[in-house]
């Protein structure tokens, strides 16, 4: 079996993750790593048994694909030259600064004939994907994900560093455009908004309640549904999904409504090495990646009016 060659641009905090994963697949050659670092580049191969390029355009000519997990500023000019030079990319969300720049990826990925994976990990959470056959046009979505304080992130606002996990699962549920967005937010601890609230009105009458904050002392990472026919409570943390139906009959406790409760909890897993799984099988396949580039560009653009109202009305 041949396998795919692979390598890691980035490999700070969660960029080794990434060189773990790879190196840990049977049907994958872990080429390299490049970070801009040269220090942690070598520290990081040396733990998973690659090599080490000083500057990432001399590993793309050895490799098939690619994880990029640099800052955001960065992701444009190095998707782009990834892209040119041939290898399928999984770029770290958010997918680029501007709506811009998102199109002239998607644009070039498609020209090229290459896969284009956007890293929204939350996807692979097995809670997330129980959801399948289960929704039935939701009216009402409330999501909170709430961290402690952590420096790295930090280069963009709450909205773009932790937000924009549950718009992509929000606008994943979602066949709807949106209508109407609202927001206000506030900076805690950086130069930049630190706890935010988003409320987003669909085309169908849905409404999303949203909330990011990582100045919370505890962690919370919750999303509930409310729909016609049941009520779905997901704890991402706990990988749990909590659904709720009203049946016929009478109801053990007088006078209120008969419910079926059912619960699934799902094992701890490896969420990021499924998101790597998926995208080599993607590119191994040429099928469409589960999370597409055109897909991290609608996050990006829910995200971007999300701050424009922060700015315009929250932060005036």
């Amino acid at each position: 079996m041949t396998k795919l060659r692979a390598g890691v641009i980035g490999v700070g905090y969660l960029g080794r993750f990434h060189a773990q994963k790879y190196a840990a697949l049977e049907n994958v050659e872990l080429v390299g790593v490049a970070d801009a670092s040269l220090e942690r580049a070598a520290e990081i191969a040396a733990e998973v048994g690659t090599r080490t390029f000083d500057n990432y355009r001399d590993l793309l000519p050895e490799v098939d694909l690619v994880s990029i997990v640099v800052p955001t500023k960065d992701h444009f000019v190095v998707g782009k030259t990834c892209l040119e030079a041939g290898c399928h990319i999984l770029l770290e969300k958010p997918i680029t600064q501007t709506v811009a720049e998102a199109d002239e990826l998607i644009a070039l990925a498609r020209r090229q004939g290459k896969v284009f994976q956007v890293g929204h990990l939350e996807r692979f959470n097995p809670a997330v994907m129980a959801l399948q056959g289960v929704l039935n046009n939701p009216q009402f979505i409330e999501s909170q994900r709430l961290a402690p304080f952590k420096p790295r992130g930090t280069d963009v606002n709450v909205v773009l560093d932790l937000m924009i996990h549950d718009i992509d699962i929000i606008l994943s549920m979602m066949p709807h455009g949106i209508k109407l967005v609202n927001s206000i937010g506030v900076p805690v601890l950086s130069d930049e908004v630190d706890i935010a609230n988003a409320r987003l009105q669909f085309e169908n009458g849905c409404v999303a309640n949203v909330t990011a904050s990582r100045v919370t002392k505890d962690p919370v990472r919750k999303i509930r549904i409310f729909q016609a026919d049941a009520y779905i409570s997901i704890d991402y943390q706990e990988r749990k999904i909590s659904i709720y139906r009203k049946k016929s009959g009478e109801s053990l406790i007088p006078g209120l409504p008969n419910i079926a409760v059912e619960v699934k909890s799902f094992e701890q897993g490896d969420p990021l090495l499924d998101e790597i799984k998926a995208f080599v099988d993607a590119v191994k396949n040429g099928s469409e990646p589960v999370v597409s580039g055109e897909d991290g560009k609608r996050a990006l653009e829910v995200a971007m009016q999300i701050n424009q109202k922060l700015w315009h009305e929250g932060m005036t």
